[in-house]
């Protein structure tokens, strides 16, 4: 158990090293790789799965007890994310599966990933942990709607259909991990360090798998879908940091919801466009797979040497201790 646990944490910290280079094999050497693709759903399940394990009671605790830089939050990931998406199909003029594909990058709810940028970049983790759970929660409902709403013109888009796949991949892991967890809690506990090695290792399956099949389409359009991802996940870090500011959120909690605005379930993305649209409207978001794990880090790090005051805002320069937490 101590090795795994060992290369666990040693897969952590070099994921986005692992994501690329495997990546790149999975371009230059397709086809041991082409085949994985039928397994994307049952990794992705496999992935939220570990996610439910590590969720607790407390992680809720903060949506009910000071709700409002959640719902901020969220609000800011399901409104900004696919109109800036839609607009960057628009200006880019992308073909019509890749344009269907960015839109629902930009409407998936945010990644577990997100949660270990912020907690490296010294942001308010039970914020974090909060709007992800919650947005993860509303998939269901918004990440169909806001898809008929912005990309069906692109591409036909069954809501009814989309709703019971993301109940399939992502719902029902998480509360089966989650329930797993509060019958065996002690065995889950001791088992956990060894949960981020699963996903690790299922989330570079899945960018293998979607990069083989999509050989061509990277070689034609790769500079131009990269580009549209990476202004995608700029942007959306910079609006929510930008608009924690305007709510006057203090810097650990502008910082939180920045990344989490930013970084996108993006093996979400992969399993619903592979399903629902096509393998080449799954691109942007392997891309995405990759590029957020470069920006997530570099961002992290520029952050975590840079001091932060927890909960002193705007508004208030009352100590902490005499504010709700």
């Amino acid at each position: 158990m101590k090795l795994l646990e060992t290369i666990s944490n040693l897969a952590g910290k070099y994921f986005a090293v692992l994501v690329v280079g495997v990546a790149l094999i999975a371009f230059f050497i397709p086809d041991p790789f082409v085949g994985l693709g039928a397994y994307i759903t049952i990794l992705l399940g496999v992935v939220m799965f570990g996610m439910g394990l590590t969720l607790k009671p407390v992680d809720f605790k903060l949506v009910l007890s000071k709700p409002m830089p959640v719902i901020i939050g969220v609000a800011a990931q399901y409104v900004l994310m696919p109109l800036v998406a839609f607009m960057l199909a628009y200006l880019m003029n992308l073909p019509a599966e890749l344009a269907a594909g960015l839109v629902l990058l930009g409407s998936v709810p945010g990644g577990t990933a997100s949660n270990v940028m912020v907690y490296l970049a010294k942001g308010n983790l039970a914020l974090s942990v909060a709007m992800t759970s919650l947005s993860t929660i509303l998939a269901p409902i918004l990440t169909p709607l806001i898809l008929l709403a912005l990309a069906g013109q692109w591409l036909p888009v069954d809501p009814v259909a989309m709703f019971l796949s993301i109940v399939q991949v992502i719902i029902v892991p998480i509360t089966l991990g989650v329930l797993l967890r509060r019958i065996f809690p002690a065995t889950v506990e001791k088992s956990a360090t060894v949960v981020p090695l699963i996903s690790v290792i299922a989330i570079i399956v899945i960018v293998s798998a979607v990069v083989a099949a999509n050989v061509e389409s990277i070689t034609t359009s790769g500079l131009l879908i990269f580009s549209a991802v990476m202004i995608h996940n700029l942007l959306g870090l910079f609006l929510g940091y930008v608009a924690a500011v305007l709510m006057r959120l203090d810097e650990s909690k502008r910082r939180a919801i920045s990344i989490e605005v930013g970084m996108q379930n993006s093996g979400l993305g992969v399993a619903l466009a592979t399903a629902h649209f096509g393998p080449l409207a799954a691109l942007p978001n392997v891309i995405a797979a990759v590029w957020h794990n470069i920006s997530g880090p570099i961002l992290a790090t520029f952050w975590s040497k840079k001091r932060v005051t927890e909960g002193k805002n705007i508004k208030e320069s009352k100590p902490i201790s005499r504010q709700a937490q």
